[in-house]
């Protein structure tokens, strides 16, 4: 899954095999077949036009909108043309097993059944556009150029199409709507960002704004991985632990990993941390992590996450810590007291759910609606929707720590999860960091607001302009099960967001785990600005009460 809007105003920029396929009918809308069709058959109102799919073609070889498609200009701008051709030619190279296995989960059939709500068989029956939807992105994801809407109409196995245009045009109005308020969203954070650096001045000229980028002056060693147990929970947790050369105990740092990666892919943060005198501590969540993928994969499995995979991860950083007091290698070598968290994606809502965030199953249940989920194309929805199964016996128990005294969120779900009432009662200090190219966890709508709903004054909001939601995930060793991930998902540019991972950890967890007030200085917009490079822009901010009349959606 990846990339969705552009940094400031650029608009969309990049696709995933998600939002190409929420992408498929929208900004398509009355050109969708295939080789073997030979007719596109778009409604509208009471008309119904009829398109040769070599017209389609044409369009697509040539960028030129020809005589059999010249009616449909009344219902495109010149922009939209544009990028209507951009969208059918456009690659995302992903297996087809990991395409096939997607669209056999119960998030990639409602993805399935959203789209064979406007484009349909000449049965213009569900079921049989359902399956003919699914076999032409398979087979065009076989395809040596990838998987392209192109290739989609290619192999789509019907010999017509038929489209609702005015369906069609309305999702891609609220399409447009939501990259609309996303960028305006981002110019505000960026702008508020500048404001805050202009009333406090940091010196260019300060030697550790650039220390905190390299590695610190501690030498470290992983042990041994620990197989740790808990029975109770039938969980197995395989936990990586870094620990730096140093005299007195060393100070926690949990990193919790997101859905289909595992501990080795943020050996870059655990390394770098421990250089600089932290104890790092990264378990494998088994039920979403890359194991867990490649039974998906490999057809084993037919769900994303285990059902009570919302309730076990935050217990499963409480066991660990729990086991670690007691861990005869690491005795006098850990400050169990002195805690904090960093998580990307699902290991960010972890974070959150350690750091005091309630799940909201009130809020779960309206915004899990079949109905509310038919109409939103936050696609992280679908992921959060999964909460509904943790059982109920474990629905009201406490997942926060009190060991846990700040934590760092990297692109997490938050929306439905969570919602306003549960991000007001964290009490902690919390860094979110949204990337303004995220197409799984939006970022206007997963982070942005959902910032602005925490009450506590110690929290700061940093913003990746021209980031994904994997770039700040770190390679994987050669034996990880992780998928490699294509560079179109990964981003232009991830060393520098993994720079700006250890730039604004380090500060971050001195401040308020450490408790050394020398760190403080760096936390603000000055900072960030003095970091930012062009090729990836960093802003941080303070507050944000409002963002030019945005309101939190109504999924």
């Amino acid at each position: 899954m990846k990339s969705l809007f552009g940094n400031g105003n650029s608009g969309l920029k990049k696709y995933s095999l998600p939002f190409l396929l929420s992408m498929l009918i929208p900004t398509l809308g009355m050109s969708e077949s295939a080789r073997s069709a030979e007719r596109i058959y778009a409604s509208y109102s009471v008309l119904e036009l009829s398109i040769p799919v070599t017209a389609v073609e044409k369009f697509a070889q040539t960028g030129k909108i020809e005589q059999e498609l010249a009616v449909y200009r009344q219902f495109l701008k010149p922009e939209q043309i544009k990028e209507l051709h951009r969208v059918l030619t456009s690659p995302v190279k992903l297996h087809p097993v990991a395409v096939s296995q997607f669209l056999h989960t119960q998030q990639g059939e409602l993805l399935l059944r959203k789209l064979g709500d406007v484009i349909k068989t000449r049965s213009r029956q569900p079921k049989p556009g359902f399956y003919a939807l699914r076999s032409a992105l398979i087979l065009a994801s076989q395809e040596p150029g990838g998987l392209t809407l192109l290739n989609v109409l290619r192999k789509y196995p019907t010999s017509s199409i038929h489209i609702d245009l005015a369906r069609t045009l309305g999702i891609a109005s609220e399409l447009e709507k939501m990259v609309r308020e996303t960028n305006r969203a981002i110019a505000a954070v960026s702008q508020k960002s500048d404001i805050e650096a202009a009333n406090m001045p940091f010196s260019q000229n300060n030697l550790q704004l650039r220390n905190f980028r390299r590695p610190g002056k501690w030498k470290w060693q992983k042990i041994k991985p620990l197989k740790l147990l808990d029975f109770s929970r039938k969980r197995s947790l395989l936990t990586d632990v870094y620990l730096p050369q140093i005299e007195t105990k060393a100070p926690v740092i949990v990193i919790s990993h997101g859905l289909g990666s595992d501990s080795s892919n943020f050996r870059y943060l655990a390394a770098h941390l421990a250089s600089h005198g932290f104890a790092v501590v990264v378990p494998n969540h088994y039920g979403s992590n890359s194991e867990k993928l490649r039974l998906l994969l490999n057809g084993k499995t037919g769900e994303v996450i285990q059902r009570n995979e919302f309730y076990d991860r935050p217990l499963d950083i409480k066991f660990v810590l729990d086991r670690l007091e007691s861990e005869p290698s690491l005795k006098n070598r850990l400050n169990l007291q002195q805690v904090g968290v960093f998580g990307q994606s699902l290991g960010g809502y972890t974070a959150l759910a350690l750091a005091g965030a309630k799940l909201d199953y009130d809020g779960i249940q309206r915004d899990c609606h079949p109905q509310a989920v038919n109409k939103t194309w936050n696609l992280s929805v679908l992921l959060q929707c999964g909460a509904l199964k943790v059982e109920p016996k474990n629905r009201g128990k406490d997942l926060s720590d009190s060991r846990v005294k700040a934590v760092i969120a990297v692109n997490p779900i938050t929306s439905a999860v969570f919602g306003k009432s549960g991000l007001s009662q964290v009490e902690i200090p919390v860094m979110m960091v949204a990337s303004s190219d995220d197409t799984v966890a939006p970022a206007l709508y997963e982070q942005i607001l959902p910032f602005s709903w925490i009450g506590n004054s110690q929290k700061y909001l940093a913003l990746l302009s021209g980031g994904t939601h994997f770039s700040a995930i770190g390679n994987g060793s050669s034996t990880s099960e992780a998928l490699e991930l294509p560079s179109q998902l990964i981003g232009d540019n991830p060393k520098q967001a993994r720079s700006y991972m250890k730039s604004l950890s380090m500060p971050f967890f001195g401040t308020y785990v450490v408790g050394s007030s020398q760190y403080k200085q760096y936390l603000n917009g000055a900072y960030a600005k003095a970091l930012s490079r062009q090729s990836m822009g960093l802003s941080l901010v303070r507050s944000l009460t409002e963002i030019n009349g945005i309101q939190a959606p109504s999924f």
